[in-house]
């Protein structure tokens, strides 16, 4: 049953004999005045709805103690040590100076009741009601976007690795597979976690191996029992069936069938890093700086540096992209703003969702590469799109197909400009994409000294308010799964902004959240 805080003040209550002493307009002092207001009983109400059972921990003490530990970056068992021996831990979630702590897994529970509600950002939400009734975004009509990649709470596995944990994924979880194992697979004993003692050094030991667990893996999975899966079942037997051909590919002079496998020669897209946290990717934020993890994507105020909106993903995949997730949170805008946004942002996709959204785009265009260095671009040739014609630099022109190719074939022979245009032997093709005239448009508004004033001057902000987010220790996440890390995330921009709004002078006047005159 959900437990709730006593009125009445306890004599050592630290807050009554040394409330004083904490920062004025600092977090510490804020939730000691005001965590009630901010979280009532009622907005937890729902996580509790049996009235039998033993009181849990107040909501508004969870609720400051979450917003505190993802403030400071703490673990459970470092929280729970603060709120039991820091002296400002306890005055802002209202206990006395004798009170205990409680147990770390308190927190972990209460995460997990509110991740399966039907509200589980509820303290984000109510962060952003605070925001709104201080009218701090009246008027402010510009948003910037921006992503990070945050390091994933496990280690990467390699391709053996892999494979392993997960047939003794399958031997734990699905009902019959152990017998299986101990008939069939014989490539390695299932029942010791680590690698097997090989000469690592050597490639013939290293492909037979690997060729013994790949064979395992589908012996296992073709002699499975007959059976209707739990889900936890079956999601250790696709795993298994996902990492089993993710890395590997039929060995030379094999077609497959024989059996024979080995580490392929490719970089499977989307690959699964590790068994432990299947949702965790490789990321490529830069050509020279590769991460594993999950990527944070916020939009942000400049004016005020407040996080209007967040979302965590996994750290690639096109529907995980900048662009695919910036549409979705423009999509959250009810009124037009200017987009403030990088390069990877310059998407047709979103240029039009832009448009479509009534918003004005101050976003870097894609740039364009020519197929000769110091050559002409795309931007060189004219593209007619009602009479479906292109014309080169060449002043030649030709049609577009209908998969929206523009072949310029022979035509190029003997072009004065070819050497400036392709070095293919059969001249230069054009590939329009769908949006290309948007972007083209784009482009050309782009140069205009005004818009590039504007994005000089306003999107900085973002990387400053992603420095926020990732300072300290937040950069590595703490949670295996996407939804547990979004929840995190989410929790972690609550404080920020809360912090940020303490800055901007938030105060509580005649029941309403009011920001003071600087």
């Amino acid at each position: 049953m959900q437990g709730r805080a006593d009125p009445q003040r306890e004599i050592l209550e630290v807050e009554s004999v040394a409330g004083h002493l904490l920062p004025a307009g600092g977090v510490f002092a804020f939730l000691a005045g005001h965590r009630r207001e901010l979280f009532p009983d009622e907005l937890f109400a729902d996580l509790f709805p049996s009235r039998r059972g033993r009181p849990s921990i107040p909501a508004d003490v969870v609720a400051s103690v979450i917003v505190l530990q993802t403030l400071h970056g703490l673990s459970d068992s470092e929280a729970v040590e603060a709120v039991t021996f820091d002296l400002r831990w306890k005055a802002a979630c209202g206990l006395a100076v004798t009170a205990p702590g409680f147990h770390p897994t308190v927190l972990t529970y209460w995460r997990r009741r509110l991740a399966a509600s039907k509200r589980p950002r509820r303290i984000f939400e109510v962060v952003g009601q605070v925001v709104a009734q201080t009218g701090v975004l009246t008027g402010k009509t510009r948003r910037a976007l921006d992503s990070t990649v945050l390091d994933d709470a496990v280690a990467t596995q390699d391709t053996v690795t892999q494979l392993i944990s997960a047939v003794r994924r399958v031997a734990r979880v699905v009902p019959g597979a152990a017998e299986v194992i101990a008939a069939r697979c014989t490539g390695h004993d299932y029942a010791q976690p680590g690698k097997p003692t090989i000469a690592w050094n050597d490639p013939d030991a290293r492909e037979q191996l690997v060729d013994a667990l790949v064979s395992d893996a589908h012996r296992l999975l073709g002699h499975l029992p007959e059976q209707e899966l739990e889900p936890a079942a079956a999601e250790a037997v696709g795993l298994l069936a996902l990492v089993a051909g993710q890395d590997v590919e039929p060995a030379e002079g094999s077609d497959g069938t024989d059996g024979r496998w080995r580490i392929a020669r490719k970089v499977t897209p989307e690959r699964v890093i590790s068994t432990v946290d299947p949702q965790a990717r490789h990321a490529h934020k830069t050509r020279a700086r590769h991460q594993d993890g999950y990527k944070a994507h916020v939009k942000v105020e400049p004016d005020t540096g407040l996080i209007t909106g967040c979302a965590l993903t996994p750290a690639s995949g096109a529907e995980h992209s900048d662009a695919a997730v910036g549409i979705a949170l423009l999509a959250e805008e009810p009124d037009p703003v200017q987009v403030l946004a990088d390069s990877a942002y310059g998407t047709g996709e979103l240029l039009a969702a832009t448009a479509d959204g009534g918003h004005t785009a101050i976003i870097k265009p894609w740039p364009l590469r020519p197929a000769v260095d110091g050559g002409f671009t795309l931007d060189d040739f004219t593209v007619d799109e009602t009479a479906a014609r292109v014309t080169c630099p060449n002043q030649v022109s030709r049609s577009i197909t209908h998969s929206r190719a523009v072949i310029f074939g022979a035509a190029c022979r003997d072009c004065p400009l070819r050497a400036r245009c392709t070095t293919s032997a059969t001249g230069r093709t054009l590939r329009l994409r769908p949006y290309d005239a948007l972007q083209r448009a784009h482009r050309i508004r782009a140069q205009d000294p005004e818009f590039q004033t504007v994005y000089r001057r306003h999107r900085p902000m973002v990387e400053r308010a992603i420095s926020w987010l990732v300072t300290g220790r937040n950069r590595r996440l703490r949670f295996l799964g996407t939804q547990r890390n979004d929840l995190w995330l989410h929790h972690r921009v609550a404080g920020l902004n809360l912090r940020r709004l303490l800055n901007l002078g938030l105060t509580r006047s005649g029941g309403t959240w009011t920001l003071a005159p600087a």
